[in-house]
């Protein structure tokens, strides 16, 4: 789906439901009470017996320490603050983090004619797609993301999984690190300090590379497998395999941030929730919302879109609504109970 038809269904749908939508609304602030819970908004009041938290994992980037470190004359951003390359500085640009985001802010910067250099680390490498089919296709119809989260056996690592290397565009281009290494792009590996005005990088990328690819073809493998057991169900291509990621015969270890040559930093480094109005102790100590399955660490208090709730598509729009069928379930018996 297309940016404009994502917005056009979600606009049908609220027309269809025909539920009470308050918009241009913002909440404050949730807290508990003794019969529910107080929801304050810029519009007013409201109470409850129970909330659903639908605000997203997105909320925040998640941008590390050593931004604070960085030297003033170089402009840092985020892809919040980014738009296009025109409002970039002349100059190189760093872009930190290779997943969905920065493989993309960096192909659109290198195009716009500024070198880039891009800083990788753990990723997961998919192709755009495979065998005749969108590699999102192959996901669902093999049943890999109907897979249940007390199915998975490191729960806490599959939610922090880094986006895929994918791209949404009309002719359904894959743009892995070896197209963006075609294009010019340098590969360093990840930035893990900064010491004298210098970006030190680790000088494991061959590591990062191989695991990567290993991954992405035990992934393929599967649907292979199942393509096998389904015949003419599957009705694809045959199966296909992809070049290694290349590692770079000379990676830098280092990059120095005074010489000029890098005039701004994009920290593609992810995203993290924001609830600084939850007035609930419901928080670890790490931030992240204590939760089974949706179902929160509080009476009727539940949540919706965080990634792998239920389903490991759960922060998908289809993988949303089947969550949604579980979470409405349980939150129906708690107010008849």
């Amino acid at each position: 789906m297309t940016a404009a038809e994502v917005v056009e269904f979600i606009a049908d749908f609220a027309v269809a439901a025909k539920a009470p939508v308050r918009i241009h609304t913002t909440v404050t602030s949730v807290r508990q009470t003794d019969g529910g819970y107080h929801v304050a908004t810029d519009q007013g009041d409201l109470g409850c017996r129970s909330v659903v938290l639908a605000s997203g994992a997105c909320n925040v980037p998640n941008v590390p320490a050593l931004r604070q470190s960085v030297p003033a004359s170089i402009t840092c951003l985020t892809p919040m603050d980014y738009r296009e390359p025109g409002q970039l500085s002349d100059g190189g640009v760093l872009v930190v983090g290779a997943s969905a985001t920065g493989v993309q802010l960096a192909d659109e910067i290198h195009r716009s004619g500024r070198p880039v250099t891009l800083s990788v680390g753990e990723h997961v490498r998919l192709p755009r797609t495979y065998r005749g089919r969108d590699i999102l296709w192959w996901m669902d119809a093999s049943g890999v993301w109907n897979e249940r989260y007390d199915e998975i056996d490191d729960l806490t690592r599959a939610r922090g999984l880094p986006s895929p290397q994918l791209v949404g565009t009309p002719e359904r281009m894959t743009l892995d690190l070896n197209a963006l290494t075609d294009a010019g792009v340098e590969l360093v590996g990840r930035w893990g300090a900064i010491r004298d005005g210098k970006a030190l990088f680790s000088g494991g990328l061959r590591n990062q590379f191989a695991l990567a690819d290993l991954k992405m073809n035990r992934l393929l493998e599967t649907f292979d497998e199942w393509a096998r057991d389904h015949g003419d169900a599957a009705d694809t291509q045959p199966p296909e395999r992809f070049e290694a990621t290349r590692v770079p015969a000379s990676s830098r270890l280092e990059l120095d941030l005074t010489s000029g040559k890098i005039s701004t930093i994009v920290w593609a480094t992810g995203f993290r929730p924001d609830y600084s109005w939850l007035d609930v102790p419901v928080l670890d100590r790490k931030g992240r919302l204590r939760h089974d399955g949706g179902v929160v660490d509080a009476p009727g208090l539940y949540a919706i879109g965080l990634p792998v709730l239920r389903r490991r598509k759960s922060s998908f729009i289809h993988g949303a609504e089947d969550d949604a069928r579980d979470v409405i379930e349980h939150l129906a018996g708690y107010l008849a109970g």
